[in-house]
């Protein structure tokens, strides 16, 4: 079936940003993009999965693969999308479609474990343990840690942080890798560990292992 000249606009506006950005933008980033509503970004998509030039993968089928693309090419190459999430909140942080933010194209034999999800960091608490803000950070789902692990963790059901984790028989110490920040402690009420970082993405989307941070 033959795309309408609008399918076809918003199928080259999709290629761009996969080529560009090594991901398919959020429904709300391509909405602001191109001027036009969440629904009619919902409408577009549907209208071209319909077509099969586009398939959606994976749960919430948010991750979207373009065929005849240099997304596909990748994909023979062995990568993988993992989805960004906007915000953690109580529970592992994949449970609710509208925290999506989005994906990023990553090499499946580096991060090849079940369930992973990123976070874009703010700040450069953790710049000494070469993590930067506007880095992602790969985590692999999780509600435990062990003493000394970079998590991601949700304080008190509201702010998410990434921080090295410490346990002691009281408390709970969150300790930021700058000696410009201050080591935190919480009551183990006020904290859900949501993951183990694995990794990170720099901004143009260049990954390396973090596994023995």
């Amino acid at each position: 079936m033959e795309l309408t000249d609008k399918q076809q606009q918003f199928f080259k506006y999709l290629q761009e940003q996969m080529d560009g950005e090594g991901r398919i933008p959020s429904l709300r980033e391509a909405a602001a993009d191109l001027g036009v509503s969440h629904t009619a970004v919902a409408q577009m998509m549907n209208q071209l999965e319909k077509k099969n030039v586009l398939e959606r993968e994976g749960r919430y089928g948010r991750t979207i693969r373009l065929f005849g693309t240099s997304d596909e090419s990748r994909r023979s190459r062995g990568g993988r999308e993992l989805p960004v999430i906007g915000q953690i909140t109580a529970g592992l942080p994949m449970y609710a479609q509208q925290e999506w933010d989005g994906t990023v194209i990553v090499d499946e034999a580096i991060f090849a474990g079940d369930n992973l999800f990123c976070l874009r960091i703010k700040g450069q608490s953790m710049k000494d343990a070469g993590i930067f803000d506007g880095d992602l950070v790969v985590c692999e789902p999780r509600q435990y840690a062990e003493n000394g692990e970079i998590v991601a963790v949700l304080i008190k059901g509201e702010e998410a942080t990434v921080k090295r984790f410490f346990l002691f028989a009281d408390h709970i110490e969150l300790r930021p890798e700058n000696e410009s920040y201050h080591v935190t402690s919480y009551p183990f009420s006020e904290l859900l560990v949501q993951g183990k970082v694995v990794g990170v993405i720099r901004g143009k989307h260049r990954a390396f292992d973090g596994s023995g941070q």
